[in-house]
């Protein structure tokens, strides 16, 4: 999809319920440094580690783990990359009524181990290898990772996402559902929150049809690094810093 393509339909406001918030926590200096992602074409790096400060380096360098077969630290930075604009997002006619309809929840962190399980359990194979869960849930401990749940009325799982925020930077690693549109009820949650925190950059990395068809795009390397750069530099954060209010641990956001 080019970027003359069509613009977003605004999604119906999402109620999302914040189970925590603070800071993150510095992840110490990552002892791997990523070579300038230049030229054309996809570059790949092999080589590093899962560790926090090693995964957020990379996000800052242009690059997302992406393990293949044996090869446990790949680095992936390709030409062109897919980006969801937030202000692209795509709402179908039959998704604004599921969203109306308000037959779900929607939480931010609410149980992250539980969203990126989801998300690596696939009958035909997943690139999230243990050692790369584990690593996201470290990044999640320290407040890099973040999740979006999407719970039926009855309290079950059916849909989320997660991925790594950095200012106004959001990786969007992987997303399921296990009900009709859960996993586009999350991504609209998703970008209705990054609107309101000021977060204008959703890196979805690769595109696919699905992800087309809801609005993302792909831009050139060049371009990507430029609004990386960019989107890095701003002052936001994922969430809001509650540290100091004793006792806060939860709260409902409602945009419009």
């Amino acid at each position: 999809m080019t970027a003359e393509a069509r613009s977003g339909r605004e999604a119906p406001p999402i109620a999302i319920e914040v189970v925590r918030a603070r800071p993150p926590l510095e992840p110490g200096e990552a002892a791997w440094r990523f070579p300038p992602p230049l030229g054309r074409g996809t570059i790949v790096v092999a080589g590093g580690d899962f560790e926090p400060a090693t995964i957020i380096e990379g996000h800052r360098s242009g690059y997302f783990p992406w393990p293949h077969g044996d090869e446990e630290y790949l680095w992936f930075s390709p030409d062109p990359r897919a980006i969801l604009p937030p202000e692209r997002f795509y709402t179908s006619r039959r998704l604004a009524r599921r969203i109306r309809q308000g037959r779900f929840r929607v939480t931010i962190d609410a149980d992250f181990p539980a969203v990126i399980a989801a998300c690596a359990d696939r009958p035909t194979g997943t690139w999230i290898t243990p050692g790369l869960a584990a690593a996201y849930r470290r990044l999640h401990e320290l407040g890099w990772a973040h999740s979006i749940e999407v719970w039926s009325l009855e309290g079950v799982l059916i849909g989320g996402l997660y991925g790594v925020a950095i200012g106004g930077l959001f990786v969007a690693e992987s997303k399921f559902h296990r009900a009709t549109d859960a996993s586009k009820i999350a991504l609209a949650a998703l970008v209705q929150w990054c609107r309101a925190r000021g977060i204008v950059l959703i890196d979805v990395q690769v595109l696919t049809p699905h992800l087309a068809s809801l609005g993302a795009m792909e831009v050139p390397r060049r371009a990507y690094l430029d609004q990386l750069r960019r989107a890095l530099a701003l002052p936001v954060r994922f969430l809001p810093d509650w540290s100091a209010a004793a006792g806060a641990q939860r709260t409902t956001i409602t945009e419009g």
